[in-house]
């Protein structure tokens, strides 16, 4: 059994994430409570949700800073669907998925036919979507969501009544989080396009060569996220029952950091479903932490962002150690030297 779990790639997060988490058990017990762990998971499904796409982008060795920006238009347009056209929740969250691919499909277009480096392409998208957006609410809140759609936000599965009468359960939410998992796992592990994407972060001209359709594989891992995006945003709406055009300012980067701390690549190919969520799992335990610590907020924010850049320097270290590690052959076959 110890042979196993040795094998297990994610299983440093892990002790991580139980040594984490035993230390703030011991400064608050209130974090091992149930009550806790149900708040912890619908504060946090949307960054697990939108992190899983994230994932699918830095595999391929691209990136998203749109991604923020996306959800945050998508919002938008489901909250003024919901209000304007139809108060049918089924027919909102189609839009809103639609409205995702549509975002993320530009994005995937941009940067495999225009050749366009992701990290500009997403920039643009991200400052023309933020434009937009604040051009159609002039950054004012949408609320009046109609209340089909916020007792639909409120169902909790297996509930559980208290002893002071609140009702507590597994949020409905985690109905979108579970197929999104079950769908990047599945891409990865099971298709042809899984592993193009994981090729395509080795070596981009190498994947070719093996024939992968490169081009195509952009176009579906951006796609892809989109929709995984707009399912995101029905979530975080259902949540929050009103929509901020200011609710994700930055958050792009919690998302990146996460998928990083979870032991994926910024350069690509190197990342697991396991590790994203075991990734976000820790990014969320230190933020709850320190709230039931009651630590300060502006020294939160500074956690925050050193957690972003401790994980990303712990990434290109590596990226660079396992460069120095390789082995060049001269192309002629004269001399066999180590870099």
């Amino acid at each position: 059994m110890f042979k196993k779990l040795r094998k297990v790639k994610e299983l440093p997060l892990i002790i991580v994430l139980v040594v984490i988490s035993i230390f703030i058990a011991i400064v608050n017990p209130s974090f091992l409570t149930v009550e806790n762990f149900l708040d912890l998971l619908k504060s946090n499904l949307v960054l697990a949700m939108m992190a899983l796409g994230m994932l699918l982008i830095l595999l391929t060795g691209g990136i998203d800073v749109s991604a923020a920006s996306v959800i945050t238009a998508v919002n938008v347009i489901l909250g003024q669907t919901l209000m304007h056209v139809t108060q049918n929740i089924l027919f909102a969250i189609v839009v809103a998925c639609a409205a995702g691919i549509i975002m993320g499909l530009i994005n995937g277009l941009l940067i495999s036919m225009l050749k366009i480096p992701p990290i500009v392409a997403t920039l643009g998208t991200m400052s023309m979507i933020l434009g937009i957006v604040l051009y159609t609410t002039n950054g004012n809140w949408i609320t009046g969501i109609p209340q089909n759609f916020i007792d639909f936000g409120r169902i909790v599965i297996l509930p559980r009544t208290l002893a002071d009468g609140r009702v507590i359960g597994i949020p409905i939410q985690v109905v979108f989080l579970i197929p999104i998992i079950v769908l990047t796992w599945f891409v990865l592990r099971h298709t042809v396009i899984g592993r193009g994407i994981y090729a395509m972060g080795g070596n981009i001209e190498s994947a070719e060569r093996m024939g992968f359709k490169t081009k195509r594989i952009i176009i579906f891992v951006y796609s892809l996220e989109g929709f995984i995006i707009g399912l995101s945003a029905v979530a975080h709406t259902s949540i929050m029952r009103q929509v901020d055009p200011n609710a994700f300012l930055g958050f792009e980067m919690q998302v990146i950091a996460a998928v990083v701390l979870g032991g994926a690549s910024t350069l690509g190919g190197y990342g697991s479903v396991l590790g994203t969520l075991i990734g976000v799992s820790i990014f969320s335990v230190i933020n709850n932490g320190m709230i039931l610590m009651r630590i300060p907020t502006f020294w939160q924010k500074i956690a925050v962002g050193l957690i972003i850049i401790s994980s990303i320097s712990v990434d290109m270290i590596q990226k660079q150690k396992e460069e120095k590690m390789k082995v060049c052959v001269d192309v002629e076959g004269e001399e066999l030297y180590a870099v």
